[in-house]
C-alpha cells in the first residue's frame, strides 16, 4: 500500500528514445559535413547541426539525472539509468569532438578511410537508437531477442571499425612523410573509431538490462 504513494517516473524509456534520436541527428549531420566537406558553408551548416544536436541529448541527459534524485521507484535498476543515459551521452560528445577536430585541425581532405569510418559509424548509432527503442518492451521474448541481436550487430561494426583503423593507420604511417598530416589524421581516425567503441558500451548496458529484467 505504502508503494502507491511514492515517487513513480514511468518516463525514462521516452527520455531515452529522444537520446537517442539525437545521436542519430548527430551522426547524420555528421555524415553530410563528410559529404559535402569541400563547401565551406555547408560545412559551417552542418558542423554547427552536430553542435545542436549534442546540446539537445545533452539536455536529455540532465533531465534523467534530475528525474533519478526525484524518484523512488524506477523502471529498472537505478544504476542502469544512470550508466546507460551517460554513456549514450559520451557517444553524443564524441560525434561532437569529431565534428569540432576536423575544424581545429584545419583538415583539408577527406580521405576513403574517414568516409568508411563516418558510414560505420552512422550505423552504430542508427543501431544503437533501435536497441534502446526495446528497452520498453522487453518482456516480450520477441523483443527481447531483437534487443540482443541489435547489441550483436554493434559488435560486428565495432570490429569492422577497428579493422578500417588499422589499415588507415598502416597506410598513413605508409604514404604520409608530413607528420603535421600523420598528427591530424591518426587523431580523427582515433576519434571516429571511438564512437563505435562507446556504442559498443551502449550495447553491452542493453545486454545486461535485457538479461536481467526479460
Amino acid at each position: 500500500m505504502f508503494g502507491k504513494f511514492l515517487p513513480r517516473e514511468d518516463n525514462f524509456f521516452e527520455l531515452f528514445n529522444k537520446h537517442a534520436d539525437r545521436i542519430v541527428e548527430a551522426a547524420q549531420a555528421f555524415s553530410r559535413l563528410i559529404e559535402f566537406y569541400s563547401d565551406a558553408d555547408l560545412r559551417e551548416k552542418y558542423t554547427a547541426d552536430v553542435i545542436q544536436a549534442e546540446k539537445s541529448a545533452d539536455r536529455i541527459t540532465h533531465e534523467v539525472n534530475r528525474a533519478l534524485h526525484k524518484t523512488f521507484i524506477t523502471p529498472i535498476h537505478r544504476e542502469q539509468i544512470h550508466s546507460l543515459i551517460n554513456t549514450m551521452d559520451d557517444v553524443a560528445d564524441l560525434i561532437q569532438d569529431c565534428a569540432e577536430t576536423m575544424s581545429l585541425y584545419d583538415v583539408r581532405a577527406i580521405t576513403i578511410e574517414i568516409k568508411r569510418l563516418t558510414d560505420i559509424s552512422v550505423k552504430c548509432c542508427e543501431r544503437l537508437r533501435h536497441g534502446v527503442s526495446l528497452l520498453s518492451s522487453i518482456a516480450q521474448p520477441l523483443n527481447s531477442e531483437a534487443a540482443l541481436k541489435t547489441c550483436e550487430e554493434i559488435d560486428q561494426l565495432e570490429s569492422d571499425a577497428d579493422r578500417v583503423m588499422r589499415s588507415a593507420m598502416s597506410k598513413l604511417f605508409r604514404e604520409e612523410s608530413d607528420v603535421k598530416e600523420i598528427i591530424k589524421y591518426k587523431a580523427i581516425y582515433e576519434l571516429l573509431e571511438t564512437i563505435s567503441d562507446k556504442c559498443e558500451d551502449v550495447a553491452n548496458l542493453i545486454e545486461g538490462i535485457v538479461l536481467e529484467n526479460s
